[in-house]
Order: structure tokens, then sequence, then C-alpha cells
């Protein structure tokens, strides 16, 4: 999960479809509740169903929450959901450079302040997780261990990568326009890339198709696409075939999330019945029917959701794994969620806004300097001496 499906933009065109071409207008605040809906899914399944924070099997802990807990991964695909619809629409009008710069701006901020956190959470209590090297906290940084085979300082951040992926293939459609063809284009290719990707023994193929992940964005862009213009029988089969498509990954889903033996014991309708609600809720919203949903806490609670996303699993666990023996199981979980709450909160206030505009104004002067050929400002003495009358013909005048 990333900023643009935590805590992202959240603008649409108006009240149910807007008009072809339309330029979206108007906050969408169903979205920051579907954000806030999945967030507490999923640190509902690392709090109650993960064994690691109490030395046992949470289901002797918390017999009858458990068997909800272990449905609450689901809402990381719901984050999936909500991306695609997202980057759709944040991407409308975009240059690349705009796209990278909003992209980067929004996701690195709070990442670099939680993957600080959990490390020295992780340093000071090597219960639940130990970092073996410091150099693995620098991978980290970059957000790119996924492809690197470095481990993950806080195993939430393997949605980062798969996100960073999406954003990539994205950009292909943001080099060539974001227009409705080529926003349906790009659907084709990657549904078929992702039918092709696991039989194909092709490496780099089935690395970028995420056959798992793709039917969730590509379902969102669909739902984007009904909002943005108006619903008809091609974007109704493209976000169809997503549904059967996800579905078809649930079981290898729930066996990666609860392991086999789990997985044998855990009935997996419940799965199937939360994909097709989550996209059931989000064809509520492409059509407008949730237009009426403007609570106003809602921006405020769905603005937590990414750096909540971040910080709550190791050192979430790691709390509940220290203090397990001194206090009651509810009034841990209870307390270590408002304390990732309040962590979380102080991480969008005080690193995520303000560094996330100054990086946002960098990198826009930086993609002015790509545009311009030469780097507004630089100085003519610190190039090198001309070494021929062409040569000086090539050295830019002072800005």
């Amino acid at each position: 999960m990333s900023s643009s499906s935590a805590g992202g933009e959240s603008w649409v065109g108006g009240h149910g479809r807007a008009p072809a071409g339309a330029a979206p207008g108007g906050r969408l605040a169903v979205l920051d509740g579907v954000r806030v809906l999945a967030a507490l899914g999923v640190l509902f399944y690392h709090y109650f169903a993960l064994a690691s924070a109490w030395g046992q099997s949470p289901a002797g802990v918390f017999p009858n929450a458990h068997r909800f807990a272990v449905y609450g991964w689901l809402g990381v695909e719901i984050f999936f959901l909500v991306s695609g619809f997202v980057i759709c629409m944040s991407a409308w009008g975009r240059t690349v450079g705009d796209f990278a710069v909003s992209r980067i701006s929004r996701l690195f901020p709070a990442y670099w302040a939680a993957v600080f956190f959990t490390t020295l959470v992780l340093f000071t209590w090597p219960e639940v997780r130990q970092i073996n090297a410091l150099s693995h906290v620098m991978v980290n940084l970059s957000m790119l261990q996924g492809g690197i085979g470095v481990p993950n300082i806080d195993d939430a951040y393997w949605t980062l990568f798969v996100e960073l992926k999406f954003y990539v293939l994205f950009a292909l459609v943001v080099m060539r326009g974001v227009t409705y063809r080529n926003c349906v284009l790009f659907c084709a290719a990657w549904t078929l890339a992702g039918v092709v990707a696991p039989t194909a023994d092709n490496g780099v193929l089935s690395f970028f198709a995420a056959s798992a992940s793709s039917p969730y964005f590509i379902a969102g862009i669909g739902f984007y696409l009904m909002r943005r213009f108006r619903p008809n029988a091609v974007l109704w089969a493209v976000v169809g075939v997503q549904f059967l498509l996800a579905q078809h990954h649930v079981h290898a889903r729930m066996v990666s999330s609860l392991g086999r033996e789990a997985t044998q014991q855990t009935p997996a309708w419940p799965a199937h019945l939360i994909i097709a609600l989550g996209f059931a809720l989000m064809a509520a919203i492409a059509l407008g029917a949730l237009d009426g949903v403007q609570w106003r806490w809602l921006p405020h609670a769905g603005a937590l959701t990414y750096p909540l996303y971040l910080i709550h699993m190791m050192a979430g666990l790691t709390f509940i794994h220290h203090l397990r023996r001194d206090v009651a199981p509810v009034p841990l979980i209870v307390g270590v969620t408002a304390t990732m709450l309040l962590i979380a909160w102080l991480i969008h206030r005080l690193v995520e806004r303000p560094l996330g505009r100054l990086l946002r104004d960098r990198l826009r002067r930086g993609v002015q300097d790509i545009r311009a050929g030469t780097p507004l400002g630089a100085s003519i003495d610190r190039l090198p001496a001309p070494s021929s009358a062409t040569d000086a013909q090539r050295i830019p005048a002072r800005r």
C-alpha cells in the first residue's frame, strides 16, 4: 500500500458521472472511508492473527476475534483497488515529470520516518525481529529492497514495491497521454501479461505482470473511467474479468498470508465475499451512489492511514510482545493501537506535510532543469573551457 491508497489524493469529478473530459473537482470523502476500513482490517489481522506478538497461537488469546482477524489481510487488496482509481485520477493531464514528482513527494517522507522509527524500536527491543545489518536499513530507505533481495525492515513494506511496479507501468500511459483510449489499452495489455506470465517462464514478464495484484489496480482504473466518463459494456467487461481473476488468486494469497496448514483450516468463502463487497463498494463510488458521504472527519482520518500502515506492524508487534505479560490482552491492543495512531499523526503533521512540500518544490525545480536542458542558474565558470569554436557555441548562455 502506498499514499495513493492511504491518505493520497481524493479529488474526483462532480456528483455522479462527470461529462467526458471534465476536469476533476470536489473531494470524494468516501475514498478516505474505504482507506480507513482497509487500514483497520490490516492492523486487526496483524495484532489478532499473528502469533509472533503473543508467543502462542492468538486463537487461544482471542478465540472469537481471531476467526474474523484471519481475513484482515484483504485490506491490502482493497488498498490496491483504491490505488488504481486514485492514480488514474491524479495522473490525468500530467506530464511524466509531474507524475513522478507527485508520487515521490507523497510516498517517501512518511516512509523515511517510518523506517527510522521501526529501526529504533527493533534495535531497542530485538524480540520479534532483529536487524542483521545496518546496510539493510540504508537500502530500505530507497524502497527498492524488494528488487535486490534485501529483507524489509517491516514486512508490510512488500506492498510498496508492488505499488512502485504499478507506477512504472502507468508512467508509460502518462508518456503517451492519459486518455480514455490509452487507459483501456493499458488495462487490456496488463491483463494479458498477468494471464500469460505464470506459464511463460519469463522473469521480466512475471516481475512486472504481478498477476496476483494487477487485477485490483486494473479494476480501480476501470472504475475511475466509469466515474469520469460513463459506464459501458467495455468497462464492465474490464472490471468483470479482473473480479474473476482476483477470485482465482484468493487461495494463493491465503497460503502466503496464513500458511498452508492454517489455510486448510480456514474457510475461503469469507475471503471471496469480502473481495466481492470491495468491488461492489468501488462500483457504487464509480456510479456516484456514495457522493453524499461527506463527513468532515473522513479526510483527516484518511490522511493517517498511510503512516499508520507503515509503522503499525513490526513496531506494534514488538510493543505487544514486550508488554504481553504485564498488561491484559484487550487493554494492550487498545493501548498499542492508540499509540500507533498518535505516532502516525505526528509523522503526518511534523514530517509528511512539511517535508512533502519541500521535496515537491525541489523536485519540480529539478524537472524544470531537465526540460530546459541546463540547470537554471548554472555558472558558466564551472563549465570546462571549450577546445574549439564549435565547442564554444555549445556552451549555454548564462541565465
